[in-house]
């Protein structure tokens, strides 16, 4: 405010919550519980938020003195801010989600770091674009304009204001990164294995032996019938022996979407 001409300080206080796995992003002391944040200027709650270290684009609602406001709020002395992730388990129909229309198909670009990541979502069958030589405004870009989640282990990329669909991965080990993204996401019943390129996200095309006999060791030209083709980087697949281990591990992967389903003992 201003008195006299002079710019005085109005020191401001207001209430956060933050739920479920938001808390991931805070210090101990802060998680899971209502705590003081002190400000003393006029701020919108995307800032605000962003400023206690938690990413606009992981956040699905947020509730202001119990109504749900946008990212554009203006925080006032004495609020008490409550805030959600996304797919929080309770009907968010009538109130005002923070981001645009959910994407309908799950479509990912993914940074530098998540090289194997992005293999296990294209051989699950997800659209995916990896490159190791992203640079961070063209993966909020690729975000933004082609409508993809963007996938990092960078928090402070997801703070760009131009990215609204975007998800921190926690874990380090690939294997269960993948699991993390299936579970967030909720894709174990539209994994479509080995219809996409590995190495390029092309889509696979069964393909004649004789259009691929000349490419083919000699080993592999005498045993192997059946043979698939990347439509984008004409990499050849078929069935190797390695088949049968991914195939159980996508078994257990697709299992997960039935509730009761048991794999039997020894299948592991």
């Amino acid at each position: 405010m201003q008195i006299d001409g002079v710019e005085t300080v109005h020191n401001s206080t207001c209430s956060m919550r933050f739920y479920e796995e938001l808390n991931d992003f805070l210090p101990q002391e802060r998680r899971k519980v209502c705590f003081s944040h002190h400000f003393q200027r006029r701020a919108s709650i995307k800032d605000l938020i962003e400023a206690q270290g938690v990413p606009h684009t992981e956040i699905e609602l947020i509730l202001v003195n119990g109504c749900s406001v946008d990212f554009s709020y203006i925080v006032q002395d004495g609020d008490r801010i409550s805030v959600y992730p996304i797919f929080e388990a309770f009907d968010l129909q009538s109130l005002v989600r923070v981001r645009p229309t959910p994407m309908r198909v799950s479509r990912f670009v993914l940074d530098v770091h998540l090289g194997k990541l992005a293999r296990y979502l294209r051989l699950l069958g997800f659209d995916t674009l990896y490159r190791n030589n992203y640079e961070d405004g063209e993966l909020a870009r690729l975000s933004s304009e082609t409508h993809r989640i963007l996938l990092t282990r960078d928090r402070h990329l997801l703070k760009r204001a131009v990215i609204t669909h975007g998800y921190y991965v926690r874990s380090v080990d690939p294997r269960r990164q993948i699991e993390e993204i299936l579970e967030r996401f909720d894709l174990y019943r539209v994994i479509q294995p080995f219809q996409r390129c590995v190495r390029c996200n092309g889509r696979l095309a069964a393909t004649p032996k004789p259009q691929v006999v000349e490419r083919l060791l000699p080993e592999t030209r005498r045993w192997i019938e059946e043979f698939w083709v990347c439509e984008d980087c004409a990499q050849i697949y078929w069935e190797g022996s390695h088949l049968p281990h991914l195939r159980r591990w996508i078994d257990r992967l697709q299992a997960r979407a039935h509730p009761g389903f048991a794999v039997e003992p020894g299948n592991e």
